[in-house]
């Protein structure tokens, strides 16, 4: 099985891209991750590949939570993890690129950005190896380069320096297909993905990548690590649209699982309430912003039926939910 942890400096230095032409490429055959916490990743990733990602965060779990929810959801052939802002960063909260991929040991893949350097990549790479000996750190993508020379140059002096260190390839400079795009997250203009992919890993070694990734990860035996909660014998309704769009997957299973009936409910389609639902969740996201208003301004039927529910029954709204319970929000009518 292939297993890889994306990663990477800091922000903002090349691992959405990688993480999304690895997705798009093992697309059939893939479940994403997301280390930490964020709700918006995991939904790109999914619109990517076409399964749901899932969030590994060792800050609110302990490390049988994380590993036990790494293992349950592990059933695809290839999995690759994408990191949180720079390797190392929230170490000191408990949960970063470095701890989780060490939790479960899996090989990292570091994009470091080549522009204007070469031999002072060398020395960056040394720094983050020797922070902890313990890391994960097995492989490098260079983005942002000019020419094929210019790779060779960095490379040379990784593999003179690193001997251990496997340089699976580079990302040219101003790819052609992200010229006129903003990828990081607009999850609704998905009509380039295909040719990102394709210039990203154009100058990638993919047999590299399975020799540094697939490693012997046998499931261990882990109890179950949570709390056992007693099956509800209610009707849940969940709030979860393209406004309250904020809810990790296994949560959703969670909640399919405790309650006897679990309901989506697309308030930007003006979708009711079910009269028989005893409890609402309204998850957060999106809802004082001009563009998402107007996706719900007119859902008269939708409101009309929390305030029925809301008059007897409980609900459960969090961020952009609760926002939308109250009276308004600027000059926006809410609820």
């Amino acid at each position: 099985m292939l297993n890889l942890c994306i990663s990477a400096i800091a922000s903002n230095q090349g691992k959405t891209i990688l993480t999304t032409a690895l997705l798009y490429h093992f697309r059939d055959s893939v479940r994403p991750y997301k280390i930490g916490p964020d709700f918006i990743d995991p939904q790109f990733h999914k619109k990517v590949c076409g399964t749901d990602s899932v969030n590994l965060d060792s800050f609110i779990m302990s490390e049988k939570q994380v590993e036990w929810l790494y293992y349950h959801y592990r059933d695809k052939d290839v999995a690759i993890l994408e990191g949180v802002m720079g390797f190392y960063d929230g170490e000191n909260r408990g949960c970063s690129a470095y701890s989780v991929s060490k939790l479960l040991n899996i090989p990292t893949v570091l994009v470091l950005d080549g522009s204007g350097s070469y031999i002072t990549i060398s020395a960056v790479l040394k720094g983050l190896l020797d922070y902890r000996i313990d890391n994960t750190i097995k492989a490098v993508v260079l983005n942002n380069l000019s020419s094929i020379m210019h790779y060779q140059l960095i490379k040379k002096q990784i593999e003179l320096d690193h001997k251990n260190i496997v340089v699976l390839g580079w990302i040219k400079k101003s790819l052609q297909s992200l010229s006129d795009t903003h990828l990081g997250l607009d999850l609704y203009d998905l009509s380039k993905i295909k040719q990102i992919s394709k210039e990203v890993l154009e100058h990638i070694d993919l047999d590299a990548i399975y020799r540094v990734g697939v490693v012997e990860n046998q499931k261990p035996k882990i109890d179950y690590p949570f709390p056992k909660i007693e099956k509800r014998d209610k009707k849940l309704a969940i709030v979860n649209d393209k406004n309250f769009s904020f809810l990790y997957y296994d949560n959703l299973c969670f909640l399919q699982e405790l309650y006897k009936d679990v309901v989506i409910v697309d308030s930007t389609k003006d979708e009711v309430i079910p009269l028989d639902c005893d409890d609402v969740y309204i998850c957060g996201g999106y809802i004082e912003t001009d563009k998402a208003y107007e996706n719900i301004k007119n859902s008269h039927k939708f409101k009309n039926s929390l305030i029925t529910h809301s008059q007897t029954k409980n609900i459960y709204a969090e961020c952009a939910g609760l926002l939308y319970l109250s009276k308004r929000v600027d000059d926006k009518q809410m609820s």
